[in-house]
């Protein structure tokens, strides 16, 4: 009998912990399609540097760099998981029709990053076009992560010297910071650098 009951204790223990340490996600400030998109990354081990689909044959190659701050601006986040989607240079998402999840939506050139302790992020992909339709300018869209399991979206990546971008596309308070960012050149490739600072100009963050 006791043994019995020693054995139902340890497994009420187990599946207490389990429970106790399974990640618990939540969707801030306010609606988001695609947002679950930055939990897909599965069992991947993400590292801060992360290489998208098609770089290496891109012409316009391009680094995405920067710094995630907790909420006082200043002390790095770390472990922060970052993930963005965009176009190719012919402004379509492409798929190769075997995609699942979001990835039907978002096409194949994303990926994810894992901010290391000096809150560091770098992507390699490509200069996105924008949409056939010739309306959008050209952008990149961002999803963050934090280590408690808050997750939300952030304001587009745009171009500043983009003859499609005006005001409308501007979001005001810009969410985690600006989006417009001015496309820089290194080497033979685009740099674009932009800080986030977590819970910037997020609805009903706490």
């Amino acid at each position: 009998m006791n043994f019995r009951i020693i054995i139902l204790s340890c497994s009420f223990l187990f599946f207490s912990c389990a429970q106790s340490q399974e990640k618990k996600y939540q969707l801030v400030g306010g609606p988001c399609e695609g947002c679950e998109a930055v939990l897909e990354y599965g069992d991947e081990d993400l590292n801060a540097v992360d290489t998208l689909p098609e770089f290496a044959s891109a012409e316009n190659k391009l680094k995405i760099t920067g710094t995630v701050y907790k909420g006082d601006g200043k002390t790095p986040a770390e472990n922060v998981v970052l993930y963005i989607h965009h176009t190719n240079a012919e402004g379509i998402y492409p798929t190769t029709g075997k995609e699942e999840s979001w990835a039907k939506r978002h096409g194949y050139i994303r990926g994810w990053i894992k901010t290391d302790k000096n809150g560091r992020y770098t992507f390699y992909t490509q200069v996105p076009g924008s949409y056939p339709d010739g309306r959008n300018p050209a952008h990149i869209h961002p999803f963050i992560l934090e280590p408690d399991g808050k997750y939300y979206y952030l304001s587009a990546y745009f171009f500043d010297d983009d003859p499609l971008l005006t005001g409308h596309h501007m979001e005001d308070p810009p969410r985690g910071s600006e989006g417009v960012v001015k496309l820089q050149n290194i080497g033979n490739m685009k740099l674009i650098e932009r800080d986030f600072i977590l819970g910037k100009g997020i609805p009903y963050y706490k």
